[in-house]
């Protein structure tokens, strides 16, 4: 008797082996099928038939790995992580026929191949994620999708074709609404820090400003690196000409910068790098800490250039603002800043309403336990590692059941809890006395995020899975009530 591996299973060994054993050695053996060798005879191991998978076409083969393939892109695209890339794919393939297909993601390049025995070669296919852009409307069409794809609901030829259509729609909001909700999510970062009115909407028309310039850089296709420099750049020096007006004060100005470094901090994909370290894809995790290491660098160039080019034209630094004392009176005010910074993000992000709604509760979350936690002495890292679990708890927990991307929920929540100002005090103590000390504080601030909300997702995975046999339990009874026998006399 074959086994699903080639094996020649014994009839003393099927009855010895226990039910379970039986029933999978079953299944593998239907999910196999002989080859026929030309002689019409049983093939076993040494003649020339061999085992395969019981496969469709080979064009079909073909359609099918595209189709996972361009899904798949479009995930690690928006700074999805290796490990949901992976398991997406294979999904898609298993609905479809393909149940033995592996994956391999490595940063830029996606492959995938399906095997068909010891007889025939394996069906490859390579993709190369050549560009990088966030839209989040469209991470989720592709999610929902996916959904139909894994239930059963679509054929191929239709879920290829609505592929098609989600990959050449345009984005669901014009340009200008995006320019908007950046320097409006540099608006609420500001009042999170503890900046006034005027401070904030400087901070909103420099965001904005940096947006507009960075596009028409992208435009000319100018390297992403070069295009933190000169954000950085513009955001110093715009505060440098304000402190030199002695409009705002000295101290002032270094909101509108911190500000301002959120912003562009929060477009590095901090939380696929380190969900990609934990889950093991180490090639994916050290090509993407490569580029955000690349990005902050090139942001760090821009504001140590602006401030030195400043100091040569004959004015001072700007002393970095200390961070607002922590009262109980002031975590509502944090609360709805946070939950403003995380809509406006997702907003940016071309995320539509229900995205940003749920996104704003996951900023207000994150706000109101980074607050609550600062009136005690538990310290910077330790509280944006909690707050951060419990936005990705929470998010990992509702996302899914209220129809939106749980990687959205997870990176706009974070947005609030990015260590914009302290990255700036640290560069300021580095040009003063070139201490290094503030600057380890805010890279560890920046990892504790990441691994809080990628554990917050992990821990809400058992809990999520308990809820729905609850409700799969307390849904049986009124299912199998008496209502339904009548129901049928009826019909």
């Amino acid at each position: 008797m074959p086994s699903g591996k080639g094996e020649e299973v014994t009839l003393e060994m099927w009855f010895t082996q226990r039910p379970n054993q039986r029933r999978r050695v079953g299944s593998r053996r239907r999910a196999w099928q002989v080859l026929e060798a030309p002689t019409g005879e049983q093939p076993t191991q040494g003649t020339e038939g061999m085992y395969g998978p019981a496969l469709p076409e080979e064009s079909t083969v073909h359609f099918v790995l595209n189709l996972a393939l361009r899904i798949g892109e479009i995930q690690m695209a928006s700074g999805a992580g290796a490990s949901d890339v992976t398991a997406t794919m294979l999904a898609v393939t298993a609905s479809y026929g393909l149940p033995h297909c592996e994956a391999d993601v490595v940063f830029t390049s996606i492959t995938i191949a399906c095997h068909r025995g010891t007889d025939l070669a394996p069906v490859t296919s390579v993709r190369v994620v050549r560009t990088r852009g966030v839209d989040y409307s469209r991470l989720t069409s592709t999610e929902a999708l996916v959904r139909k794809i894994t239930r059963g609901k679509i054929s191929s030829e239709d879920a290829y074709a609505e592929l098609r259509r989600i990959e050449q729609a345009p984005h669901p909001y014009p340009r200008w609404v995006s320019t908007a909700a950046w320097g409006g999510m540099a608006a609420s970062i500001a009042v999170l820090i503890g900046a006034n009115g005027y401070i904030a909407m400087l901070a909103f028309v420099v965001a904005a400003l940096i947006d507009r310039i960075g596009r028409l850089l992208n435009r000319r296709a100018l390297p992403f690196f070069f295009q933190q420099t000169i954000g950085g750049t513009l955001a110093t020096g715009i505060a440098l000409a304000i402190m030199a007006t002695d409009w705002l004060g000295q101290n002032q100005p270094s909101l509108v910068i911190g500000a301002t470094i959120t912003v562009l901090l929060s477009g590095l994909s901090v939380v696929g790098t380190v969900q990609d370290a934990i889950s093991g894809y180490n090639v994916t995790a050290a090509g993407r800490s490569l580029e955000v290491a690349l990005m902050t660098i090139g942001l760090v160039t821009g504001v140590l250039l602006a401030l030195k080019i400043g100091n040569w034209l004959g004015s001072s630094y700007i002393a970095a603002a200390d961070a607002p004392s922590a009262t109980v009176l002031g975590v509502p005010l944090k609360v709805v800043a946070g939950a403003s910074a995380a809509a406006c993000f997702a907003l940016a992000s071309y995320s539509r309403l229900r995205g940003m709604l749920v996104s704003a509760a996951a900023g207000a979350v994150g706000a109101a336990a980074y607050s609550t936690l600062a009136l005690t002495e538990v310290g910077q890292i330790a509280a944006s590692a909690i707050a951060a679990t419990l936005v990705g708890f929470c998010g990992g927990l509702m996302a899914r059941r209220l129809g939106v991307t749980p990687l959205v929920v997870a990176v706009s929540g974070m947005v609030p809890l990015l260590p914009g100002l302290l990255t700036y005090r640290a560069l300021y103590q580095i040009v003063q006395s070139g201490e290094l000390a503030t600057l380890a504080e805010a890279i560890s601030v920046g990892l504790a995020l990441g691994a809080g909300v990628v554990l917050g997702e992990y821990l809400a995975q058992p809990v999520r899975t308990g809820l729905g046999r609850l409700e799969r339990r307390m849904a049986g009874p009124r299912m199998a009530g008496p209502l339904r026998p009548a129901r049928r006399r009826l019909e």
